[in-house]
C-alpha cells in the first residue's frame, strides 16, 4: 500500500497558497474548500505548509492583526513531505511522530497532491475490511 494507491482514489487537486498571500485569505480558502491545510508554494517548490493550527497560533501571538499578516509569516515550515512510492503505514508512522494531520506529496520538487491523516486512516480500514472479508469468503468456502 503505497501513498499512490491514496491519490488514485482521492485525485490530485492541489489547492494551495503563496507566503505572501494573507492569512485571513488562506483562512477563507480553508473554509471554502472544507479542508484543514494548503502547501505554501514558491516557485513551484513546497516551502511550507499553513494549517487551521497555524490561524490559531497566529491569533493567539498577534491577535486579530494576524489576519492581515503574510501566510509566509505564520505557516509550518519546512514543509514535511512524502512521495507516491512511500508506505501508507510509513506516512501514518511519519504523521504521528511530527504530530501533524496533512502532508503534500512531491515528485521532483513539485506538488501533486495532499494526504491528510483521515485520507490514511480510512484507506487503511478498507484495506483491513476487505482482507476480513476474503478470510471470511476463504473459511465458509473449506
Amino acid at each position: 500500500m503505497t501513498i499512490a494507491a491514496i491519490l488514485a482514489n482521492k485525485g490530485g487537486d492541489v489547492v494551495s497558497v503563496a507566503p505572501e498571500n494573507s492569512v485571513m485569505e488562506a483562512a477563507s480558502l480553508l473554509a471554502q474548500r472544507r479542508i484543514g491545510a494548503l502547501p505554501v508554494m514558491e516557485n513551484g517548490a513546497a516551502v511550507g505548509i499553513f494549517s487551521e493550527r497555524d490561524v490559531i497560533h497566529a491569533l493567539e501571538s498577534h491577535g486579530i492583526a494576524a489576519l492581515e499578516r503574510p501566510v509566509g509569516d505564520v505557516m509550518t515550515s519546512p514543509a514535511i513531505t512524502v512521495s507516491p512510492g512511500d508506505p501508507v503505514m510509513a506516512a501514518l508512522s511519519l504523521m504521528t511522530r511530527r504530530r501533524i494531520r496533512h502532508l503534500p506529496v512531491v515528485v521532483d520538487g513539485q506538488v501533486i497532491g495532499v494526504v491528510s491523516i483521515g485520507d490514511l486512516v480510512k484507506y487503511r480500514i478498507d484495506r483491513i475490511e476487505a482482507d476480513a472479508a476474503a478470510m471470511r469468503d476463504y473459511i465458509q468456502s473449506a
